[in-house]
């Protein structure tokens, strides 16, 4: 189904309002990292590289609400490090209902069917799966036997407990379009109800560098993973203007670095989530010192040149549809 109609709705409002007030710097989602540690070490993450005592550092939930509630944005992506493993991650997820905020819990599903319990279902709250592609790649992908299988255990909980469920699968380097192809139509078969995908990017502490994509391989590879996509029923949980830039289209697009800001362990990240170049005390403080010329594949900045992710990209497109004239509102988020 996508995006549920509510939240495209809800979302599309929101966005409507901040351009008839002029806002050019506002947040479509807040990238919450309530803790780094993870219970898996996947090759091309660069989250768990840190000492112990980082690691073993956490959010509480009140610095979580307070961090939604300093951006203003509509929805939050809850990740880490693995956010099951936080004791307290069921009365953070409350929190943002009660406060009518758009949840997506982002999960390796590995402790999901043990940890369900802690949560209700509910409009506002979606598990979003990590899959990198049908069993063997998956399992490859995060350098663990039986994780496949074990997420594929924790949808169906989820799904019979009535929870919403997507998927989230990044793309590296080296990777058959076929097998990524046929993990959709698997998780189609599941009845999850949507999915997301996005290109790795770079992160310096990641082990295995080799794996991600130049530019100009990410448009390749994404043309041939994304090819009839409509005709083959999958429901995107994400803009479709940022599903054809993926595919080589809208090439004038840039990077909107303030659209999904981070906020981790170390405060609020300069400039995205993927860049490690410092950290703001307030949210205000990151949106007034941070040079945000210095960002996006149009700056020159070389870290930003082969960058085409969701959270730089995702809502440049949304921006675009917008812009257009008789644009409608809940098109531009309700997915493809």
């Amino acid at each position: 189904m996508g995006v549920n109609f509510q939240q495209s709705a809800q979302v599309a409002a929101y966005v409507f309002k901040q351009r008839l007030l002029r806002r050019e710097k506002y947040p479509l989602v807040l990238m919450l990292e309530p803790l780094l540690r993870c219970n898996l070490a996947c090759g091309g993450c660069g989250k768990i590289q840190y000492p112990d005592e980082i690691l073993d550092m956490r959010l509480t939930p009140r610095q979580c609400w307070d961090a939604i509630e300093e951006c203003g944005a509509p929805m939050v992506s809850i990740a880490g490090g693995e956010p099951l493993i936080h004791k307290e991650i069921g009365e953070i997820v409350r929190g943002f209902v009660e406060r009518k905020k758009f949840i997506y819990l982002c999960t390796n599903a590995i402790l999901l069917e043990k940890k369900l319990s802690l949560f209700e279902p509910s409009k506002y709250l979606t598990f979003s799966i990590h899959m990198d592609g049908p069993e063997k790649l998956h399992d490859t992908m995060v350098c663990r036997d039986g994780v496949y299988q074990k997420a594929v255990a924790a949808i169906k909980a989820a799904k019979a407990a009535g929870f919403q469920v997507t998927t989230n699968t990044t793309v590296f380097r080296g990777e058959d379009p076929a097998e990524i192809r046929a993990m959709f139509d698997e998780m189609k078969a599941l009845g999850v109800d949507g999915f997301m995908i996005s290109p790795g990017y770079s992160y310096e502490k990641a082990p295995q560098q080799e794996l991600f994509l130049q530019r100009e391989e990410t448009v390749a590879l994404f043309r041939q993973i994304l090819d009839g996509h409509k005709e083959k029923g999958w429901q995107f949980n994400q803009s479709p203007f940022f599903l054809e830039f993926l595919q080589g289209k809208h090439p004038q697009y840039d990077c909107t670095p303030w659209g999904m800001p981070l906020r981790s362990v170390f405060g609020w990240q300069k400039p995205c989530y993927l860049l490690q170049e410092g950290y703001a005390q307030s949210y205000k403080e990151l949106l007034e010192t941070t040079d945000w010329s210095q960002y996006g594949c149009k700056s020159g900045n070389s870290k930003c040149a082969n960058c085409m992710v969701h959270s730089g990209y995702e809502a440049t497109a949304v921006n675009d549809h917008f812009a257009r004239p008789g644009a409608s509102l809940v098109a531009a988020l309700s997915g493809s």
